[in-house]
């Protein structure tokens, strides 16, 4: 069972399943129909190819864990499923491109600039943004980094399914309070899990001079000045989505569980933990934020 779960965690299907989990919750949350089949098969596979082949081209792939270790001994297992992933993600691709070709062609600079700035944020985060110093990209700035990453991770699971949602039924798409106070709510979320992640890198970004967080500030400062914080900013800003929502209030008690488990890992995050602990736990967030949205629509339905 442990072989099964580093290789499930360490192989990034994990991430593939929590973006599959979020894109759901979106459209439950927001109350649009679900995206069809071959929209989350090209999302699951574009997620784990990207997350798998960004790893295996960082410098931390070399460094002594058990993480690198996994990938040095499964090298040939990565390379058949990353072959295979792109492959799967390229022809769902195409086949979305050709089944939505004339709302695609209609679209507008603003719908455009949607699409655009998540992928080109993604691919900024480890190519250089300056041609005369190929390291300086997104990462290299270590207090932006997480929250670079959540602006991805939130776009792609907050506005892409609404945005394939208006495509798919060849409507323009523009962005309503409701679905910006949504975005907010998850890129906090988000941004949270990856600030607690950076602890886990903290030898590596010292040694790197890679000023994160808590390379700036150290462990307490970071979980009491910038976590707890951001969590109370959090829960405040899902209860303004709840009350604009008009919600009842079993489905706002769900919904809470997440942040309460934030706020208890956050705690556990004074003790030193395992790397399975970040990826399963800090990350396993995603999926149970995600889980709770959509049972609280499917079991708490407004009537």
């Amino acid at each position: 069972m442990n072989k099964i779960a580093r290789s499930y965690f360490f192989s990034n299907y994990f991430y593939g399943t929590c973006s599959l989990a979020l894109s759901m919750e979106t459209n439950f949350q927001l109350g649009i129909a679900l995206n069809p089949p071959l929209y989350y098969l090209f999302l699951f596979a574009g997620s784990v190819w990207y997350y798998t082949k960004s790893y295996t081209s960082e410098a931390s792939y070399s460094q002594p864990n058990q993480r690198a270790y996994w990938y040095k001994t499964h090298k040939r297992i990565i390379l058949y499923s990353q072959n295979i992933l792109l492959v799967t993600a390229t022809i769902a691709g195409c086949i979305l491109l050709f089944q939505n070709i004339n709302a695609i062609a209609a679209l507008t600079n603003a719908e455009w600039v949607y699409l655009l700035i998540f992928p080109l944020t993604a691919l900024l985060y480890y190519e250089s943004i300056s041609p005369k110093n190929p390291t300086h990209n997104l990462r290299s700035i270590g207090w932006l980094k997480p929250f670079v990453i959540s602006f991805v991770w939130t776009g792609v699971v907050s506005i892409y399914p609404v945005v394939f949602n208006s495509i798919e039924k060849g409507r323009h798409f523009e962005l309503s309070w409701l679905e910006q106070m949504f975005f907010l709510k998850n890129f906090i979320f988000i941004s949270i899990l990856c600030i607690l992640f950076d602890i886990k890198d903290y030898a590596a970004d010292h040694n790197s001079l890679l000023k994160t967080f808590v390379v700036r500030l150290g462990l307490r400062k970071t979980l009491y000045y910038i976590i707890l914080p951001m969590s109370l900013l959090g829960f405040l800003s899902f209860i303004s989505f709840t009350i604009f929502r008009d919600l009842p209030l079993s489905r706002i008690l769900i919904n809470s569980i997440p942040f309460i488990l934030l706020i208890i890992v956050t705690w556990s995050m004074q003790r030193r933990k395992s790397i399975l602990y970040y990826l399963a736990v800090i990350d396993g967030l995603m999926l149970i934020k995600a889980a709770c949205g959509i049972i609280g629509v499917l079991v708490f339905k407004i009537k």
